[in-house]
């Protein structure tokens, strides 16, 4: 079964992206504190990491770094779902190591599409 963590402040957010890959048969960890997100994505090692931009603590793009620059988690594909929807925002996360990178408001049905392209490949 494949593995997704999602971090997000916003409970309503991490509930319905929960239940909607959970009824796709994809385990979920979901994570409200940026600050245990690395050593839980080391722990876990998903096939996926959901990371929400802006959020108390560490950002979502501080994250991503760190991810991507950690030899044993830099293959782990990361998605960021923003409301930073400027281009200038989209291109720091791509250089950043964004594999997708999606604004709010979003599609759940979208963003599970995008989840089963990667976690197929």
């Amino acid at each position: 079964m494949s593995k997704v963590i999602v971090v997000d402040d916003e409970p309503f957010i991490l509930m319905m992206i929960e239940d909607k890959l959970r009824k796709a048969r994809i385990d979920v960890i979901t994570l409200r504190d940026s600050r245990v997100a690395v050593e839980t994505i080391k722990r876990e090692r998903p096939d996926l990491v959901i990371l929400d931009w802006m959020m108390p603590e560490v950002s979502g793009i501080e994250l991503c770094r760190t991810i991507k620059n950690d030899p044993g988690l830099k293959d782990i594909p990361v998605f960021m779902l923003t409301a930073k929807g400027q281009d200038a925002d989209e291109q720091l996360g791509l250089r950043s190591g964004v594999s997708r990178y999606i604004t709010k408001p979003f599609s759940p049905k979208a963003l599970l599409e995008m989840v089963q392209e990667i976690l197929t490949k």
